[in-house]
This record gives C-alpha cells, structure tokens and sequence, in this order.
C-alpha cells in the first residue's frame, strides 16, 4: 500500500529536530532508520502528518569514549556498531546481539536509538541494553536529561519518552574483559526472535564474580533475569551450577502466546537459552 500523505522535513541539529517536534505535535513521527516506520506507513497502521527524518544530525553518529563509559549516537547504524573497536572491545555483547539483527540490508540502515526507541519487546537490543545498564539521553524542549534502561522501557512499544523529546545517545558502562553472548531462537533466518538471551559475565579464577542477563520476548518489556544473576554470583563456571541457575530464567517474566510459539514453550526456551548463553560466555 501507498502510506497516507505527510510533511517532509530534514532538521540538521537536535535543536531543530525538538522544535519540529513540538510544532508538529502528537501527529508528528520520528524517522530514523525507517526499518519499523516505513513498514507501518506503508500498511497504515500509522498516518502521521509530520515526519521528521534525522538523518541530517551528524552530531547523533558515532561511538566515542566518554570517562568511564561507551557513548554511541541514537543515529548509529547496527552495520557501524558492531565493527566499531571501541564497542568491540568494552561493550561485546552488544556488538554480538547486533549481529543477529535481521539482515545486511537492514543492519545498514536500522539505527540503535530507533530500535530501543520503538520498543518492541522481541526486538534483540532492549534486552541488551537492559542487562548492560545502559543509560538513555533524551533531549526535549526543557533540555536534556538521563533515564535508566530500567527506567526507559514502559510498556510494549511505550517508551519514559515524551511526545516532545528525541533519544540521542545510549551510553554504555565499560566491560572490559567479561565474557558475552547472545543467544536467540527463531522460526526462520532474519525473522524476529521467538525468545532470546543477553549474557555477560566476569569470572574470577574460575568463580563467577558478576553477572548480567537480559531476556527477549518474555513480557511486554525487555526483561533483567535478576534471579539467575543472584544464583549465579559466587558459583563455579560449571555445566551444572549455570544449568541450576537457568532454572530461575522465568521468575517474573510473563511469555506471550502467539502464532510463533504458546507461552509454556517460550519458558522452557527461556531455561534452556539462558544456560546456553551463560556458558558460551563463560567460555
């Protein structure tokens, strides 16, 4: 189908961006990689009347380092990530769920801020983010300010966005030198993960000291699996200790039932990617 008509515009800063936005009102869209938008345009499932294309901001390109942290534009390309050195080396799990993203077509125009944007709880990158204790920076017409990834993710694809305010930049704590990830079951290559899991561990002569584990599609938001973190913490890298702590994978977690799976059996996908995914990343 042919999308509803709109305005076009192409802001060159933040600053224009946030004012398009707050002339625009509740009928204006974002458009970043396009990669959920325009198919929602095109069915018209959407008919906005403003699209606002950020495409034209470089400042919201690129990774750098920022203290302690990993900073990356919004507008940073999945095909940019995940071969960048600095990802790569302090922030690898996301490099590694980044790649599992669809295909090569869409890795080079999907952005990360467009997709933590939209929310999609069987999207690969909130649970990412979400296990990394990735910070959001929001910019809006009162200025900018900082949310939590535990804080970001509302509701399905309901975001702590304001209809005024534009996601700019995702910093990520480094993890250097902790063992990563990503393990997702799907029905068929590119499509949407059925369920999926982000693991990143840091091991001390063997005992694992810390640990970090996100789950996708297992509720309406991207989900922190706490109870296999606090059962992993101070056991053994082992087969068993990692399969026993798996067993708590579902605990808070509300699985949806769909044409792709009923919700028992996204659980016991959930127990079973979760031991996988821990002992990949413990090597």
């Amino acid at each position: 189908m042919i999308p509803s008509k709109f305005d076009y515009v192409k802001p060159a800063s933040v600053a224009e961006a946030v004012t398009a936005l707050q002339q625009g009102g509740e009928d204006a869209k974002i458009l970043a990689g396009g990669q959920s938008l325009i198919p929602v345009l095109r069915l018209r499932l959407a008919a906005p009347s403003l699209i606002i294309d950020l495409g034209g901001i470089a400042e919201l390109r690129g990774v750098r380092e920022d203290g302690d942290r990993i900073a990356i534009g919004a507008m940073t390309a999945y095909h940019d990530l995940m071969r960048d050195d600095l990802v790569k080396q302090h922030v690898t799990l996301l490099a590694q769920a980044t790649a599992t993203v669809a295909d090569n077509q869409v890795r080079h125009r999907g952005t990360l801020g467009g997709s933590l944007a939209h929310a999609d709880p069987a999207g690969d990158l909130g649970a990412t983010a979400l296990a990394l204790d990735a910070e959001m920076v929001i910019a809006g017409a009162s200025g900018t300010r900082t949310v939590t990834a535990a804080d970001f993710f509302v509701d399905y694809f309901t975001t702590a966005l304001g209809e005024d305010e534009i996601l700019t930049e995702i910093r990520f704590p480094r993890y250097t030198g902790w063992g990563s990830h990503y393990e997702k079951f799907n029905r068929t290559a590119q499509a949407w993960s059925m369920c999926a899991v982000a693991a990143a561990l840091r091991i001390e002569g063997g005992t694992i000291a810390e640990a970090r584990v996100g789950l996708t599609n297992m509720g309406t938001t991207p989900i922190r699996a706490t109870g296999v973190e606090q059962a992993l913490i101070g056991q053994p890298a082992s087969a068993d200790a990692v399969r026993a702590a798996a067993e708590h994978a579902t605990e808070g977690t509300a699985a949806p039932s769909d044409a792709d799976a009923a919700a028992d059996y996204r659980e016991h996908l959930a127990k079973v990617l979760t031991g996988r995914a821990v002992l990949a990343a413990a090597g």
